[in-house]
């Protein structure tokens, strides 16, 4: 997407990354056609998935990884990963 020379400056005047922008337009709402907003509360609510999916993540990790076997819409089994196979 194209960045105008004045969306440039206003977000050097006010501290707005273009990461910051890529991630608003990544999970913010599009209040209108035009607009897209990721408020106060929902960042807080983004980040408290985010720390919900780090704990999940470190029990995968802890178990060295998980395998899930599947066939077509069915779960098969599953089990900890204990080296390449």
């Amino acid at each position: 997407m194209h960045t105008t020379h004045h969306c440039k400056v206003r977000q050097s005047q006010r501290g707005i990354t273009p990461s910051m922008v890529e991630y608003v337009l990544m999970h913010g709402t599009n209040s209108t056609h035009d607009r897209v907003v990721l408020g106060k509360k929902e960042a807080q609510i983004r980040l408290m998935e985010l720390e919900s999916e780090k704990r999940l993540l470190m029990k995968i990790t802890d178990k060295g990884g998980v395998v899930v076997i599947q066939e077509g819409d069915a779960l098969i089994t599953t089990y900890n990963c204990s080296g390449h196979r």
